[in-house]
């Protein structure tokens, strides 16, 4: 087991394990540390615990030192020279006409380089911009190009929800969220119903999603045919997931049809071949094509109703 702390540079950023070289630190202080990057300004969000070597992407760099009342004064300075450098950059990109937007401007801690961030639909030829900033600023100039969704993490703004962001408040890094989840939700895959500020789909589409998996599993398909506790058949119509709810057509006495709704424990019978997802008890009873041809009847016969009373 080592000792760490964990370290994060930007708000939401993700974390990075450091040796706390012997130093009592707790989670809230702000250290400086050695990076690939050179010297950088960070805070600690996890205090000094023990992690497996597996844990650890090694060499395992220490801390350098606790910030003093002077590091945050120049780190303070740093983010003012931020801004600065922002409207130098977007000025000299307009100069030679380069198709880039610029999304934000990073110093490292001790100058040694500035990082600039930004977009564009394709590469760019940025050589002659790089001359020029590092003539000005004196110092190593990077310039990175990234993606939408890190766009939309840096600048921030309101969700659909009308919260701040999650990418922007609280999420390290990004999770892989595919159209899968939102068919297990039972979501409508309108793009503009499941997409974010940033057009790609919604980082909170995989929250919830272990949740539905489980509940699904307990779940007929729409169409499968089941029996109702009084022993009528009938055909899935319609589930609520989080109630556990199923609705499903059956046929009266007299020939009529009626929907009716039950949970889904008390269909512990499944006719003809079994569900996928369902597993409520096992199955018992084999319908007939000619009772399956009925109960298809019986939907068409909703579905005119249906039609009939919108028209």
């Amino acid at each position: 087991m080592i000792k760490v702390i964990g370290v994060r540079f930007r708000k939401a950023g993700k974390i990075y394990y450091f040796d706390p070289n012997n130093l009592d630190i707790k989670q809230g202080q702000n250290v400086i540390v050695e990076t690939v990057r050179g010297i950088e300004y960070g805070h600690v969000v996890i205090g000094i615990k023990e992690v497996t070597d597996d844990e650890i992407i090694q060499p395992l760099k220490s801390v350098i030192r606790i910030t003093t009342p002077e590091d945050d004064k120049k780190e303070s300075k740093n983010r003012s020279k931020e801004k600065e450098a922002f409207d130098i950059c977007v000025k000299k990109i307009s100069k030679h006409g380069l198709g880039m937007k610029l999304i934000d401007v990073e110093y490292t801690f001790d100058n040694n380089k500035v990082l600039f961030y930004f977009t564009a639909d394709g590469r760019i030829d940025f050589r002659e911009l790089v001359k020029d900033l590092a003539a000005i600023f004196k110092t190593r100039i990077e310039l990175r190009q990234i993606g939408v969704r890190d766009e939309t993490k840096m600048i921030g703004s309101i969700g659909i929800c009308g919260r701040p962001l999650c990418c922007h408040t609280h999420l390290c890094e990004f999770q892989p969220v595919s159209i899968k989840m939102a068919k297990e939700q039972n979501l409508s895959l309108n793009p503009t119903k499941i997409s974010g500020v940033c057009g790609r789909l919604m980082c909170c589409l995989k929250y919830e999603e272990s949740t539905y998996e489980y509940l699904n599993k307990h779940l007929p398909n729409v169409g499968d045919k089941v029996i109702t506790p009084e022993g009528q058949k009938g055909e899935v119509l319609s589930v609520n997931v989080l109630r556990q709810l199923v609705r499903l057509v059956v046929r009266k006495d007299d020939g009529d049809p009626e929907i009716l709704q039950y949970k889904a424990s008390e269909l512990k019978f499944k006719v003809g071949k079994p569900c996928k997802k369902c597993t409520n008890g096992n199955i018992s009873e084999a319908i007939s094509k000619e009772e399956e041809k009925e109960l298809k009847e019986l939907q068409n016969l909703e579905r005119k109703e249906g039609k009939m009373k919108r028209e």
